[in-house]
């Protein structure tokens, strides 16, 4: 739906009509980007931060949330949004609107869930943690389930149970049957392989390697362009928080690869500049930057431009302070 909006083959993306303007002062020359960058993409999340559920609705008219991830997860990671979206799945009567609040529900809680949870070791988290996180993802499985039954065609309630899924502990069988349901809807979808991938780490019962391989894997079917190609920068970063030493990815052979990876996705002329792809560019100056690679880095931070994508960096105490820093390095 978003098409070919933002241009293509060059170092920026052209200007486009929706596009939300850069400040003009920044600190430390970079800022933190809004709503993806997209004048639409901001109306909605205005409207639901208002919990306007009728703007709301009016402002999805160019989106499909059962597609477009991002747009999604902008709308999940509001706070208050729990609120109300639960009165919307209930009285809204349009089948398509209460499609999208099932979504939006769903995504919700599940990150609502998580931040009960926190980000510490499952040793760490109390009694009182885990009912909640558990409590909230049940809501969350339940809305996401409804919207794949009313949405066969739909790919992000499938994503998004394979976070609630993994959250849960439900086991291989549940997991991977939902990620070929997923895969049906679209092979290369990359926010799927991305769930997968994590999914794939030795922290939720993978085995050391087994990410990375399937990364391979699934880049080897990537067309020139794709996203897909992501996938490969975010199995090192994974690489990296799995082991022991801070240098793991500094050899010429993790380099080369992540080089090639950028230039067959995000750097090559028939990439997709479509809303949020700064957090494409993101993944890959976060591995580049840790395999201390010199060359593609400036590239990928040139063409941000100064914009720090919130959620990206995650894995540092301080992420804005850290994209900084190798924003300045590179």
């Amino acid at each position: 739906m978003f098409g070919k909006l933002f241009g293509r083959g060059a170092e920026r993306p052209a200007a486009h009509p929706y596009a939300l303007p850069a400040p003009a002062r920044r600190k430390n020359g970079t800022y933190t980007l809004r709503a993806l960058g997209d004048t639409r993409v901001l109306a909605l999340v205005e409207a639901a931060d208002a919990g306007d559920w009728a703007a709301v609705r009016a402002a999805l008219a160019p989106f499909d949330l059962g597609r477009h991830h991002r747009v999604l997860r902008e709308l999940a990671r509001l706070d208050g949004v729990e609120e109300w979206i639960v009165r919307a799945v209930e009285e809204d009567q349009d089948d398509e609107h209460r499609v999208a609040a099932l979504l939006i529900s769903g995504a919700r809680h599940i990150e609502w869930g998580w931040q009960a949870r926190t980000a510490e070791r499952a040793v760490n988290v109390s009694q009182e943690q885990w009912r909640v996180f558990y409590e909230r993802l049940r809501i969350a499985e339940e809305h996401l389930l409804r919207a794949a039954e009313l949405r066969p065609e739909a790919i992000t309630p499938w994503e998004q149970l394979l976070i609630s899924g993994r959250g849960m502990s439900l086991g291989t069988v549940i997991n991977e049957t939902r990620l070929r349901a997923a895969l049906r809807r679209d092979p290369l979808d990359p926010a799927v392989h991305q769930a997968w991938l994590t999914q794939l780490q030795p922290r939720w019962g993978g085995k050391p390697g087994e990410a990375l391989d399937f990364a391979r894997e699934a880049f080897t079917r990537a067309p020139l362009g794709h996203g897909l190609g992501c996938l490969i920068a975010m199995a090192h970063i994974e690489e990296w928080v799995e082991a022991e030493d801070d240098d793991v990815l500094r050899t010429p052979e993790v380099q080369a690869e992540l080089r090639a990876a950028a230039d067959h996705s995000i750097l090559h002329p028939d990439y997709v500049w479509s809303p949020g792809w700064q957090h494409d560019f993101h993944t890959f100056a976060m591995a580049l930057s840790l395999a201390d690679e010199r060359h593609t880095v400036r590239r990928v931070f040139h063409t941000l431009d100064g914009a720090f994508v919130p959620g990206t960096w995650f894995y540092y105490r301080d992420p804005e302070k850290q994209f900084v820093r190798a924003h300045r390095r590179a």
